[in-house]
């Protein structure tokens, strides 16, 4: 027979019993829906991810503190603090492959002024920082070189530091206390959002680093340091420069441990989106349960229907039929009823994923390739279950089928 016949035969019988047609579909549509949903979210939360990662700066590399160790039992990352500001001058003085590189000097505080106090964190940087986090400016503008080597007490505010200690004046030129120190305001940072970790990047004060060390936090040692390269393709190499510059200057014997650890974007980027593939895929694997209760709901219906029409069957065999003829018919109508339930699944995930998105306020994406592979696996679905009873009713006898009442 025809591909176009087998079709229209099969299209026939499955309009002759739409109800329980319909019902048999239900899971198969409840299955592709809950898979192209569950993987929506999870596509949209690796984009979120993605986009909060590079948020945080162009080509980013990051140094922070190595691990120590007492009694034999390791006290973790940052344990053992070396980094200094003259680390920072050797890399920007030796290192070759890198763009920028700044300090990042902590120091929490309350900032007091304009119409209250907020309590915040400020981080002494320099110049280069606003490259590194491709932060752009608002209002105003950012400090100096000459503002850094003179330890000028100017701040740079993050935008809901001045949305609430300033909300409804312009705070460039306007003076806030830090602990008990006057900073005068040169700009106001624009919004950069949540980071990937889920804290407020727009809560925090950029001042000097020079400023901040020596009025704020007063200590030798620093928490981190940042640095970019030109280009994405350049940050291997800026790795291995950074980590045999820090290990000279740090007078490390070639058998002692780094004192320090150098991350960037990419790894950041390979973790968070490692767990969130891991509960994509999990939550599709949950999801495509309804998809094999469909299949067991259509291999019954076709059981039921090949019992129905055993006597039409045995006409088709006795008036010459091959039995792979019988058992195509019966294959393409639990495909096609695979195929249609998994176009119905198709437009409710889009519609569920659409109304997850707007309920909970979450990125959904649906891919091309998600739609196809829930199409392919619908079809999948109808021939795994529909060759079984297929495959009975090629095999009947036709003298049998032909007495069946």
């Amino acid at each position: 027979m025809r591909a176009e016949v087998l079709v229209k035969v099969a299209w026939q019988s499955i309009l002759k019993n739409t109800l329980r047609t319909l019902l048999t579909m239900l899971g198969i549509i409840i299955g592709v829906g809950a898979v192209i949903v569950m993987v929506a979210v999870g596509q949209g939360a690796k984009q979120r991810i993605r986009q909060q990662i590079d948020n945080l700066g162009t080509n980013m590399i990051v140094i922070t503190p190595g691990t120590s160790g007492s009694g034999g039992a390791n006290q973790g990352a940052g344990s053992f603090n070396r980094l200094t500001i003259s680390d920072v001058e050797t890399l920007r003085r030796e290192c070759t492959s890198l763009a920028a590189v700044s300090a990042v000097i902590v120091a929490p505080a309350q900032a007091i002024g304009g119409k209250g106090n907020w309590r915040t964190v400020v981080n002494g940087v320099a110049v280069d920082y606003q490259v590194i986090r491709d932060w752009e400016i608002g209002s105003g503008w950012f400090f100096t070189a000459s503002d850094v080597r003179a330890m000028r007490k100017v701040a740079v505010l993050g935008k809901t530091v001045a949305t609430n200690l300033f909300p409804d004046d312009d705070p460039v030129g306007q003076t806030i206390q830090l602990r008990n120190v006057p900073f005068k305001i040169i700009g106001v940072l624009a919004g950069k959002g949540q980071s990937a970790g889920g804290s407020d990047q727009d809560d925090v004060i950029l001042a000097p680093d020079t400023t901040v060390q020596t009025r704020l936090a007063g200590r030798q040692f620093i928490p981190q340091i940042v640095a970019s390269t030109a280009s994405a393709q350049g940050i291997a190499a800026a790795q291995g420069e950074i980590r045999a510059v820090m290990r000279e200057a740090h007078r490390l014997a070639s058998w002692e441990d780094d004192d320090f650890t150098v991350k960037n974007q990419a790894d950041l980027a390979k973790t968070a989106q490692g767990t969130t593939e891991v509960m994509t895929l999990l939550l599709a694997a949950i999801a495509s349960i309804s998809l094999l209760v469909g299949g067991i709901g259509i291999m019954n219906i076709m059981l039921v229907s090949v019992t129905e029409r055993t006597r039409e069957i045995g006409i088709r065999l006795a008036i010459g039929a091959h039995a792979a003829d019988v058992m195509t018919q019966f294959l393409v109508e639990s495909v096609v009823m695979g195929v249609l339930g998994g176009a119905v699944g198709i437009a409710v995930g889009f519609g569920g994923a659409w109304i997850v998105g707007r309920v909970t306020g979450w990125a959904t994406t649906v891919t091309l390739a998600t739609v196809a592979v829930a199409l392919l696996f619908s079809a999948g679905v109808g021939v795994f279950f529909g060759f079984y009873p297929a495959r009975k009713a090629a095999t009947l006898n036709p003298i049998e089928a032909l007495r069946y009442e």
